[in-house]
């Protein structure tokens, strides 16, 4: 296996501005308590693709709802490396628990942007039989797997990111 990653919290202050900005009807000392219960995402077996995202605190999702969810963890990747995420395959089998955006990318340059690479995901329950998720403090809903990835013969790419969604195409 090769070793070309590690996940970190980020600072406490992009947490809690991201978490009231997410949440404003949460208090900061909400958004401290949320901070200090982040666990860094980890495989369950040593057979694991996956790295298990944790529920920095506890939802409820009713069918047909979106929930977005600052994770308070960044990834720091190596180069020829990308973090793809994915809902937990339990989750999406049971109650078509999906990110918004199909497959999350984190590329490696991301965590050196101004917002520390900080990790939201959105997602949707887009269960058609009505049944509401619950996703205690904690609980794994989420999961990231690291991919290598190329380039083509004659690319040109020099631009620098500095954001999250669509920062890469911005003049």
């Amino acid at each position: 296996m090769l070793r070309i990653a590690r996940f970190e919290k980020v600072s406490l202050k992009r947490f809690v501005n991201d978490w009231i900005s997410t949440f404003p009807q949460q208090s900061i000392e909400q958004a401290v308590m949320a901070y200090e219960s982040i666990q860094l995402p980890k495989r369950a077996t040593s057979g694991s693709a996956g790295y298990d995202i944790f529920a920095p605190v506890g939802f409820e999702l009713p069918a047909g709802s979106k929930i977005t969810i600052p994770t308070g963890i960044r990834a720091i990747i190596e180069d020829g490396w990308v973090l793809t995420l994915y809902p937990r395959s339990g989750l999406g089998f049971k109650f078509r628990f999906q990110l918004d955006n199909s497959v999350g990318i984190i590329d490696s340059d991301y965590a050196h942007s101004d917002n520390e690479g900080h990790i939201f995901l959105r997602m949707t329950n887009d269960n058609r039989e009505g049944k509401g998720l619950r996703v205690p403090a904690g609980t794994a809903f989420a999961q990231g797997i690291f991919l290598p990835f190329g380039i083509t013969i004659d690319d040109d790419a020099h631009g620098s990111r500095n954001g999250g969604f669509g920062s890469t195409s911005k003049a």
